[in-house]
């Protein structure tokens, strides 16, 4: 069976060395100890700084005892908040990974103050003030260096946070250039092309930059779409601002995880996201099938294309599952899929709509998967 280095809490080693041993306090992170690979139940939530700490505990208390062993958890990049919750997770058994926002940073008050920081549209609508989609789509260009040093400085601050064990990049692409086909009626939307509103970055930095490799304008080409250098230019910042944090966290003694789009052909399409081809340790694929309109086999398929465009690199694939929308039995039959087609663990979004009887799954599926 493969050994994975893993960055854990001292205080996660002693109780997978010896479930008797009274722990005194939790103390800082140790670095780089091998673990035995077993396949991890994980759940994103959303934090909320008005509930109670002892709330967080009955609820944490709850994932682990049926078998969810990682939280993922998102504070909005606060890390004061992220410094209070991680002791009760840790003390329930669990892994805390800090989830962030990144790229898209809605209401995000340094960033609001720099205008000039947002990406632009094909059709020079700026996600400062005209948002595509939604409200809440604010996206920042990796191509501006101050917008740049912004989100490092938050990757930065969460991989300070005692521990934690990793910081997980969420939203660390571009606006969607193609919805998922399911969410289109939604938006009473028809993409069967790169649609000016949708086809984004073209923001004075990103443009003067490419200008400066390419020696030529995208604002000014009939088709950009079709254009292999401009396509390519977005893939590569967004591949180079995850490398940046992968640095940055490695250096603070973290790993670096991401929320991605099913598998990189698909990511490279909808989102320009090649993950297949970032310094990262694991990836998450958000493998939504009820969002594409696909059956619960799907689940294998997309899973199985991913570990197989990983197959080069020492990451670790887990596949996402949206629960909302999925029964108990679909649920157990997308867990199988996964374990079968190669994931190393599922993730479910998110934690406070996973029922009771998917709880049951998830705790039967994780002890059958340990035995």
């Amino acid at each position: 069976m493969k050994m994975n280095r893993l960055f854990i809490p001292l205080f996660l080693m002693l109780v997978f060395a010896s479930c008797k041993e009274k722990q005194e306090a939790i103390p800082t992170e140790e670095v780089v100890e091998t673990v035995k690979e077993t396949f991890k139940f994980w759940t994103w939530i959303t934090a909320d700084a008005s509930r109670t700490d002892s709330s967080y505990k009955e609820e944490f208390e709850k994932y682990h005892s049926h078998g969810i062993t990682a939280v993922l958890i998102n504070t909005e990049a606060d890390p004061e908040l992220l410094a209070r919750l991680s002791p009760i997770a840790l003390k329930a058994g669990l892994e805390v990974h800090a989830w962030m926002f990144t790229v898209n940073r809605p209401e995000d008050k340094v960033a609001l103050q720099h205008p000039d920081w947002y990406q632009v549209s094909r059709s020079g609508k700026s996600c400062f003030d005209d948002r595509p989609y939604v409200d809440y789509y604010q996206w920042l260009s990796p191509s501006h260096p101050d917008a740049r040093k912004h989100i490092l400085s938050l990757v930065a601050s969460l991989a300070e946070v005692q521990g934690i064990s990793s910081v997980h990049l969420d939203y660390i692409r571009y606006p969607d250039v193609y919805l998922p086909i399911g969410l289109l009626p939604k938006y009473n939307l028809e993409q069967e092309t790169e649609l000016p509103d949708f086809d984004f970055d073209y923001s004075d930095a990103a443009v003067e930059k490419f200008m400066q490799i390419h020696q030529k304008n995208p604002r000014e080409m009939e088709n950009p779409a079709i254009d292999m250098e401009w396509k390519n230019f977005r893939l590569n910042e967004i591949r180079s601002l995850v490398n940046e944090a992968y640095k940055v966290v490695h250096e603070k003694g973290k790993y670096l995880t991401a929320a991605v789009f099913p598998y990189p052909e698909m990511a490279d399409h909808m989102v320009r996201q090649r993950w297949d081809k970032w310094d990262i340790d694991v990836v998450l694929p958000m493998i939504y099938n009820n969002f594409y309109e696909e059956e619960v086999d799907w689940v294998g398929y997309a899973t199985k294309q991913g570990v197989n465009d990983l197959q080069a690199k020492d990451v670790e694939l887990h596949t996402g599952l949206y629960v909302p929308e999925m029964s108990a039995e679909d649920l157990k039959t997308a867990i199988q899929f996964a374990y079968d087609n190669g994931a190393k663990g599922v993730s479910f979004f998110d934690g406070t709509a996973i029922t009771e009887e998917q709880l049951q799954v998830i705790k039967a599926k994780s002890e059958a998967f340990q035995t």
